[in-house]
C-alpha cells in the first residue's frame, strides 16, 4: 500500500515538486498491482485510469476531525508510517481547516471526476465503521495478507 502523503510530502512538510509528484504517483500506477490510500482530487483521474476499484470513505466531518485529533494526540512529534519521511506528527490549523472544509468542497469534485471517467458502478462508499469493516472482513476472504503486501521492489 502506498500513502498519498508519502508521495506528496517530502521532509520538513515541504511538498514535493509538482513535476516529481506526477512522477512518483505515475510509477505508482505504472505498476501492476497498487493500492493507494489518500486525497488528492488533482490526480484522482490519472488513478481511476488504471484502478479497479475505488473505497470511498465518507464518514461525516465531526468523526474524521476527532480521529485527526486523537492521531495528533497519541502521535505528536513523531513520524507516522504513512507519512514521508521528516514530517513528524504536528497540529496544523490549516489541515484542520482543510478537513472541516472538506466535506462542503471536495465530494463534489471527487463525483465530478468519479463521472468523467465512468467509474461510478466501480465506487463503493463506506460511511461507517461497520461498513469499513465490513469491506476488510471481504477483503480477508479473498486476498491473503501476503497477496496485500508482496509487490515489486518500489512499487505498493
Amino acid at each position: 500500500m502506498v500513502h498519498i502523503d508519502q508521495l506528496y510530502w517530502q521532509a520538513g512538510w515541504n511538498e514535493v515538486p509538482a513535476s516529481e509528484y506526477a512522477r512518483r504517483l505515475k510509477a505508482v500506477v505504472a505498476s501492476e498491482r497498487w493500492i493507494i490510500e489518500g486525497v488528492n482530487v488533482s490526480t484522482l483521474g490519472m488513478r481511476l485510469q488504471r484502478a479497479d476499484a475505488l473505497f470511498w470513505l465518507t464518514h461525516g466531518r465531526a468523526a474524521c476531525l476527532r480521529r485527526v485529533l486523537w492521531r495528533i494526540a497519541t502521535t505528536y512529534g513523531r513520524v507516522r508510517p504513512d507519512m514521508a519521511p521528516g514530517c513528524p506528527e504536528r497540529l496544523d490549523g490549516e489541515f484542520l481547516r482543510f478537513i472541516w472544509r472538506f466535506h462542503a468542497k471536495y465530494p463534489a469534485l471527487i463525483e465530478a471526476v468519479i463521472a468523467q471517467y465512468g467509474f461510478e458502478s466501480r465506487v463503493r462508499r463506506l460511511g461507517s465503521d461497520r461498513e469499513t469493516q465490513s469491506l476488510l472482513d471481504e477483503i480477508a476472504l479473498h486476498w491473503s495478507h501476503d497477496d496485500l503486501h508482496d509487490s515489486p521492489a518500489g512499487s505498493p
